[in-house]
């Protein structure tokens, strides 16, 4: 009698802000549909929602992030006004600590590596020993929004810097499929645009006010505006955003993975983070367009 065992997996969660929610829906439509996740590597949002998976706190993050979408996200935010960042981050990663215990990676039952960048050196970072939310914390350093974090000497920034898509950490597992997600696909025509959002909602977002003065400020002079041009945080988000999707088909060119989950790079803005029940259903719904046909068992 051959025994059947489910099909392992390698995934790669990428970076994109608040698109970033759409991991957990994929995570869940895995797990549903009978494959095991054995390793994990991640950037920015991507370590984030990797390292609570691989902690067995998915459920609650999923609970916790569902919840912070009905008040202000801007009172998790600590900001510092510094030159080089708005926000210090300690809210943020001192509620994720709470919710999930000062995890160590070595101590995870999956293995888990997050990415950042040493902008100085031009060389990412991996992390795959220590304490599991310091490692989140250099990942998830977007430049001018989150301030750097120093880990072992070194100021680190956002991995999606340089691989928005971290498939190299993966490269030596003895899974079965490597699975990633880029939260950097081809734009979504029938999606209202990132400017519109964001036109939409700048006057009731406070954060997105502060990011715009924030960035106006370090320019020292402002030149005149009308109604009809891009505020300051609409340029540094769509400009990341098309780093980030220049260098994640790069990537993916030289290095493919066995399956990729394309999700629209304006399925949501950077911080649109009131969309997540929605990012989490497409999640799920990209991984059954996309894994739907492979079979989740092998003798």
């Amino acid at each position: 009698m051959t025994t059947k065992q489910k099909q392992t997996v390698s995934l790669v969660l990428g970076s994109g802000g608040a698109r970033g929610l759409a991991h957990i829906g994929v995570i869940h439509w895995l797990e549903e549909n009978g494959f095991k996740i054995e390793s994990i590597s991640g950037c920015s949002i991507g370590a984030i929602i990797g390292g609570v998976y691989a902690a067995g706190k998915l459920d609650d993050f999923e609970d916790w992030v569902l919840a912070i979408t009905k008040v202000d996200i801007f009172t998790l935010l600590d900001v510092s006004w510094k030159r080089n960042g708005l926000v210090k981050g300690d809210k943020i990663i001192n509620s994720l600590t709470e919710l999930v215990g000062d995890v160590m990676i070595e101590d995870l039952p999956i293995k888990y590596t997050a990415v950042a960048a040493d902008i100085i050196n031009e060389k990412e970072v991996w992390m795959n020993s220590g304490r599991l939310f310091d490692a989140i914390r250099a990942s998830m350093s977007l430049p001018l929004f989150f301030t750097p974090f120093k880990y072992k000497g070194i100021d680190l920034i956002d991995g999606g810097v340089l691989n928005p898509v971290p498939i190299a950490p993966a490269f030596n597992d003895e899974t079965d499929f490597t699975i990633a997600i880029n939260l950097g696909g081809k734009r979504d025509s029938t999606k209202i645009n990132t400017i519109e959002r964001h036109s939409i909602n700048k006057s009731s977002s406070p954060l997105a006010k502060k990011i715009a003065e924030f960035i106006e400020n370090l320019k020292g002079s402002t030149a005149d505006q009308t109604s009809e041009e891009w505020s300051a945080y609409d340029i540094v988000n769509l400009a990341f955003d098309a780093m980030q999707s220049t260098i994640a088909r790069q990537k993916l060119a030289s290095y493919p993975a066995d399956h990729v989950i394309e999700i629209a790079s304006n399925a949501c803005g950077l911080l649109e983070f009131d969309l997540a029940s929605e990012m989490i259903e497409l999640g799920y719904k990209k991984a059954q367009e996309s894994l739907g046909q492979i079979p989740n068992k092998k003798e």
